[in-house]
């Protein structure tokens, strides 16, 4: 069994205010929660309009498929257009 952590950081630079922000986070962790079967939090940046850091974790049978799912939930990020990506650090354990 394998845990992989994934720890991403982005930009909302469409984001006016908490709830707008709060609006989005909500719509992005309901879709990265149906799609790819992972846990998401929000772990830093709580009181700031346009900038956010999730943490996600997912478990797989292999390191392959724990690289799969991470790959595919940052390439998924990366399309989405109401945020801009600045850092993605992975962790296999």
């Amino acid at each position: 069994m394998i845990v992989s952590r994934l720890r991403v950081q982005f930009l909302l630079p469409g984001c006016h205010s908490l709830k707008e922000k709060r609006f989005v986070l909500n719509s992005l962790k309901a879709r990265l929660r149906n799609r790819f079967n992972v846990s998401v939090c929000e772990v830093d940046y709580q009181d700031k309009w346009q900038r956010s850091e999730f943490g996600l974790s997912s478990v797989a049978t292999s390191r392959r498929g724990a690289e799969k799912i991470a790959q595919q939930v940052v390439s998924f990020l990366e399309k989405e257009q109401r945020i801009s990506l600045i850092e993605t650090d992975r962790e296999f354990l």
